[in-house]
C-alpha cells in the first residue's frame, strides 16, 4: 500500500502530466504553424503541470530514499553516531516539510476564499499552489513511514 501511494501513483501521475504536456504543446505548435493561431493558455498550463510534476516526484524520491544527500559526514560514521546524524537529517526533512505545509495551507485557503484565477487559463490559483501542500505533506509522511531506512541509511 505504501509503495503504491508514495511511489507508484506519483510516478504514474507524473507520466500522465508529461504526456498531457506533450499533447498540449503539440497542439499549440500545430495551431501556431498550421492554422496561424496559437493556444494562448498553453505556457501557463504547462508551468502548472511542471510544478505538480516536481512535487509529485518529490514524494516518490523521499519514499525511495533516492534524493541527493550530503552524506560526506554520515558515510564515514558508524554505529550510534551515524544513526544520530541520519536521524537529525530525517527530522530536518520532516520539520522543514511541516513548516512548508503550514504556510502552503494558508496560501491555498487564501486563494480559495478570494477565488483568484490565473491570468490566461482561468485556473483557480489554489490548484497549482496545492502542489506544494500535497507534495510536502506526503513527503513528511513518507519519511516518517520509512524512518528505519532513514536512520540506517539502507533503502
Amino acid at each position: 500500500m505504501g509503495r503504491f501511494v508514495f511511489e507508484t501513483a506519483p510516478n504514474r501521475l507524473m507520466g500522465a502530466l508529461l504526456l498531457g504536456g506533450v499533447g498540449i504543446n503539440f497542439a499549440n505548435v500545430v495551431g501556431r504553424y498550421v492554422f496561424g493561431r496559437a493556444i494562448f493558455w498553453t505556457e501557463e498550463v504547462l508551468v502548472f503541470m511542471t510544478i505538480w510534476g516536481v512535487f509529485l516526484g518529490m514524494i516518490a524520491i523521499a519514499h525511495g530514499g533516492a534524493h541527493l544527500t550530503m552524506d560526506l559526514l554520515s558515510s564515514r560514521l558508524t554505529g550510534r553516531a551515524r544513526t544520530i546524524v541520519n536521524g537529525l537529517a530525517a527530522a530536518a526533512i520532516v520539520a522543514c516539510s511541516g513548516f512548508v505545509v503550514i504556510q502552503s495551507f494558508k496560501i491555498v485557503v487564501l486563494f480559495a476564499q478570494t477565488g483568484q484565477v490565473s491570468v490566461a487559463a482561468g485556473i483557480p490559483k489554489a490548484i497549482p499552489h496545492a502542489a506544494l501542500l500535497v507534495g510536502f505533506a506526503l513527503t513528511a509522511i513518507a519519511v516518517l513511514l520509512r524512518i528505519r531506512a532513514y536512520l540506517t541509511g539502507k533503502f
